[in-house]
Formats: C-alpha cells, structure tokens, sequence
C-alpha cells in the first residue's frame, strides 16, 4: 500500500506545474486539431480516432487504457469511450476522473476568424474547437495523473466518454455493463460552466435535461396560400404559437409545477452575462429573480431544433406539418421523468385552434446536487483556496 501520510507540498506541485505546462498545452493542441463531432457521421471516423488518441497519451502515463463501447437503448451503437485505471494500490480510495472527447459541429466556418481545429494562443486564452469543452478537461486529467507521478496516492478509473454532446446516448447502458470496472468512492467532472473568468468554483448544483419532440400538423397535405390563407394557419405559425405559450409575460416558464427559487446564492453581474453569451444590443433578460437563479435553480426551456420549410425552398403553399424538439433544464432535485410529463401535458392541452399536436417523450436526466458539508467537498475547496487564493 502507497504511503498517503502526507501530501506534497504546493511549492513542488507547482514547480513541476510550470514545467510541464508547456507539454499539457501542445496536449491541447492535438486535441483541439482531432474534428470529434459526435453529431455528424461524416466524422464517425474522427471520433474513433479520437477515443484512440486519448487511449494511447493515457497509456503512455502508465495506466490499463482501453476504448469501448455499447449499445444504446434504440439499438444503435454507441460512441467509443475510454476507460483507463492507475496501478492498484491496496486498502486506496478511487477516483474516478469523467470528460468527454466528442466536440460541437463549427457551424458557419465564415463566421470563425480562424481554423477551428488549428489551436491559437491569444493572450492568456487558447482558442479552437472543443479547447475548453472539453478539451481543457481531458488536458486537465492528464496533467494531474502526469505531474503526480508515483507519488499518486489513490487508484484512479479515468472514463472520457464520446457522446456527451449528443446527450450520451449509450451512457446509462454503458454504466450498467461496467458499474464494477467504474466504481469510485469520488468522481471529478471537469466538464462543467465556470461562473467568472478568474475565479474557480466548485459546481455544487446542476440542472436536468428533459427532451421531447412535438408534431403538429393542420392539413393533411400542403395547399396554396392564396387560396387558403387566412382561414387556415400553417403549421409553423401554429407551431411558434405553441412555443410562445410555454412562457409567461416576463419570460419564466408558465408550465405549472416545475418547482425552482428565484433566489442564488452569488450574485452574477448582467454586463458579464451579456458579454459572455454575446447578447445583441437592446435584448431584454428573459425571466425574474436573481439572474443566477435562472440559469441554475429554475427551470427552462429551449427550442433546439425545428424542421421548418427553410427560406432558399419557400412557395406559396400552406404548410401541413411542423415537427419541432424541446430541452427542458429542470430544477435540481426534481425527478425529471416527472417534468417531462407535466411538460407534454401542457403541450397537448394548448395546443392553438385545436391543431393535431402529437408528442414524443425522449431522454430524461437528473440533475445534481452536491453535498456542500462532505469532506471531499471541503478538501475541494481548501485546495482551490491554497491554489488561487
């Protein structure tokens, strides 16, 4: 058994922090250069690539790396996955270590000023594809495991999933075949918001996420508008009704019984959140309370895609269907299964002019809620403290 009597002092972690920072960027940079998009099939192959990467710069650090996978519950394959474990050390506690190597698709490449998968420096800032989300995470993991060296004083299980922005399809699936292997007295997840540049938190409460898909359909096939219009509502009108509705006059979420406070226990500055979600001039906050409390202790709801006939192919037709998704973020400690319910509940009952409004119930996470009084959570803090501060 490792000796874990004492710990290394903060002068010697920081000393070889500033020696490998170097070597933890260039890390960074490799990932960043890998297009994991788990979303888009035309890059299956870079998100395999990628697990293999990660499976080769963990083993390199000496630890059982190996990529896997499993079926989701619709059947289809997951997204490989890389579990990696330190040298047992008898009577240790275990860390488990979670982020996740698949990235967000670029979107509009004319609106980037740079290659997205070419890392760049600017200032006390690397900028590219998936650097922080979660790139810096998996970098994090690595320099931790790397700097520590033989001097680690627990075993650690490293899970990097490659699903996460899909919403981990395969996860629950994935934990059930390998809850033993993945078993852990504490789980570090370095994939989370960071409320202020500057100043490190510790995450103690995360919303769920409940999705569901909405049909809504008003004719049985496409008529012209200028014969029909006025009596009869597209389908995308009455669709945009039905989502407007879901909010009341101050832009909380009017469906009933989702819980939530208006009230946060820090308090986040509106210019900062203006500047860092890039809001355009003029746009008005949506919602009540402390403006913390509505991105983490209430609950909200996003439209986050919609099949609407796009503008390069419009006529001069009615359309008969409109098929829209939904994620709710619900409150912490609310069963989200439940949420979900209330939610399509109230879709199928105001649905406008009595259109035919089917919905489909998808997945259902918790949300999170930490033990602020724990050990682990106090030693988190008292290192965060001797670290920054």
């Amino acid at each position: 058994m490792a000796d874990t009597s004492h710990a290394l002092s903060t002068s010697v972690l920081k000393e070889r922090l500033e020696a490998a920072f170097p070597s933890l960027l260039e890390e960074l940079t490799q990932l960043v250069a890998i297009p994991s998009v788990s979303s888009d099939p035309a890059h299956a192959a870079d998100v395999e690539r990628s697990a293999e990467h990660i499976r080769e710069r963990f083993a390199a650090l000496g630890l059982e790396a190996k990529v896997l996978r499993e079926t989701a519950a619709d059947g289809t394959e997951g997204k490989p996955a890389l579990v990696a474990h330190t040298p047992h050390i008898e009577g240790a506690p275990t860390v488990l270590l979670y982020a996740h190597h698949d990235v967000q698709p670029v979107g509009e490449l004319s609106r980037w000023s740079m290659d997205p998968y070419k890392a760049e420096v600017r200032g006390d800032r690397i900028y590219g594809r998936g650097s922080s989300d979660d790139g810096a995470g998996i970098t994090v993991h690595l320099g931790s495991l790397s700097i520590l060296g033989e001097d680690l004083p627990v075993n650690v299980v490293v899970f990097i999933e490659g699903e996460e922005e899909i919403g981990s399809p395969s996860f629950t699936a994935f934990l059930d075949a390998h809850k033993d292997e993945l078993a852990a007295d504490v789980i570090v997840v370095t994939d989370s918001s960071n409320w202020k540049v500057g100043e490190p938190a510790v995450t103690s409460t995360l919303r769920g996420n409940a999705i569901v898909t909405v049909d809504v359909t008003v004719a049985d096939h496409a008529v012209h508008s200028g014969a029909f219009g006025g009596p009869l509502l597209d389908s995308v009108a009455i669709s945009s009704m039905l989502i407007a509705s879901l909010f009341d006059e101050l832009g909380d979420v009017a469906v009933p019984g989702l819980g939530g406070s208006d009230h946060a226990d820090v308090d986040w500055p509106e210019e900062e959140l203006r500047a860092a979600a890039g809001m355009v001039d003029g746009l008005q906050l949506a919602g009540s309370g402390d403006i913390a409390a509505r991105m983490w202790t209430k609950p909200s709801i996003s439209v986050i895609g919609s099949d609407a006939r796009p503008v390069s192919n419009a006529s001069n037709t009615i359309a008969p269907h409109t098929r829209f998704r939904l994620s709710m973020r619900t409150v912490p400690g609310v069963d989200p299964a439940e949420a979900q319910a209330k939610l399509v509940d109230y879709l199928l009952s105001h649905a406008p002019f009595g259109a035919r409004v089917e919905v489909t119930a998808e997945d259902a996470g918790a949300g999170y809620q930490a033990d602020m009084d724990s050990p682990v959570t106090k030693a988190l803090h008292e290192s965060l403290t001797e670290a920054w501060g």
